[in-house]
């Protein structure tokens, strides 16, 4: 069993509902149990122009293999109408697998830890919501470090329902 958490963002199509339907379909995958999840954030589109998105992190517990639970992510990514259109482009549903227990993995399809949530304070900060700050990841970062790296800046924390 692994402890694996997901990045969820949505700009499209009602997104705190996306996320909604993400979680409840997270907490469905076989031999996996929903662990937590952040609060909702709101975050500035990476390209201008587009609505803003909303944003949480999900931590599971699964004995799913990396590729099969990256499967399952684009399964219910599909799901909910997400297409594939442009790079940062609007979406009803992006699921990303940020970090993997402690296993570095680098395949054509699936880089963890995920290659850029170092710089996405959007990741970072409902990440700590989830996973102690002392966190060490699998490349050697310590998660108390990419936090002061990368400030609190262009996020609006959602009031809980």
């Amino acid at each position: 069993m692994e402890r694996i958490y997901i990045g969820m963002g949505s700009n499209l199509a009602a997104p705190d509902q996306q996320l909604r339907r993400a979680i409840t379909a997270l907490a469905q995958l076989p031999g996996t149990t929903l662990a937590g999840v952040s609060a909702f954030y709101q975050s500035d589109s990476l390209l201008p122009g587009q609505p803003r998105f909303t944003n949480a992190v999900a931590a599971l517990d699964s004995n799913m293999a990396p590729l099969d639970l990256l499967d399952a992510l684009q399964t219910i990514e599909k799901d909910q109408g997400r297409e594939r259109h442009e790079r940062w482009g609007p979406r009803t549903l992006d699921l990303d697998i940020l970090l993997f227990g402690d296993h570095l993995i680098d395949e054509p399809r699936l880089k963890v830890p995920h290659y850029q949530m170092h710089v996405r304070a959007f990741v970072l900060y409902p990440l700590a919501e989830l996973a102690p700050v002392t966190l060490q990841l699998p490349d050697g970062r310590h998660l108390s470090d990419l936090l002061t790296a990368c400030p609190f800046v262009g996020l609006e924390r959602l009031p809980q329902e």
